[in-house]
């Protein structure tokens, strides 16, 4: 008999997710920035989070090295544990998103499976995929961690985007091609696209 059997979900009695926004006076979603390995994923978040702040929406950046540091410390880098890695991912973004949060979510996240999977946890009304498209010769140029040195050296197994692949959105809510534009440009681009859906009318 496994132990989901005994685990008894209770919302009865629970403030109401409308009741939050309303107290918000926002919307909460989850905004998934997907891409590759230095492709500025969590600068654009992070410049994402201080213009919104500034418009007074209260926000929560959700990225990929800060979770694996703790919620997801001991997971690998396994097939089923970045599938898991997601997994938990979405459901503690679904959880900020339940409270009006607006969630920001940085992850490589390289298969369309796994989007596919949080965007089913999280649901479809709340999930904005975004596409942070960076060629691949500029993420490797930065290679701010030294990554991508270490993967061509064979010090890194399944390095998206060296030797394992990286699967771009077929139909992202928005693709931000960030050669030629700085991460503020980038971030107001996404604000902009975002606040009719952030803002209660």
């Amino acid at each position: 008999m496994g132990m989901v059997e005994n685990i008894f979900p209770v919302f009865k009695g629970m403030l109401e997710r409308e009741v939050k926004e309303n107290r918000l006076k926002q919307r909460g979603v989850v905004v998934w920035l997907t891409g590759l390995s230095g492709s500025g994923k969590t600068s654009i978040a992070i410049a994402v989070e201080q213009e919104l702040s500034g418009l007074g929406f209260l926000t929560q950046i959700l990225d990929g090295d800060n979770i694996r540091a703790g919620l997801n410390s001991n997971l690998g880098f396994t097939a089923e544990d970045r599938l898991e890695n997601i997994r938990r991912i979405a459901e503690t973004a679904k959880l900020f998103a339940h409270c009006g949060v607006i969630t920001i979510c940085c992850f490589v996240s390289p298969e369309v499976n796994m989007r596919e999977k949080a965007k089913q946890i999280i649901g479809e009304g709340d999930f904005y995929e975004v596409f942070v498209n960076t060629s691949m010769e500029t993420c490797e140029q930065r290679d701010v961690k030294g990554l991508y040195k270490k993967a061509r050296e064979g010090k890194i197994e399944h390095f998206t985007g060296v030797n394992a692949p990286f699967e771009a959105p077929l139909n992202p809510f928005l693709e931000l091609k960030t050669e030629g534009y700085s991460v503020m440009e980038c971030a107001s681009i996404l604000v902009n696209a975002m606040m009719d859906r952030i803002k209660l009318k």
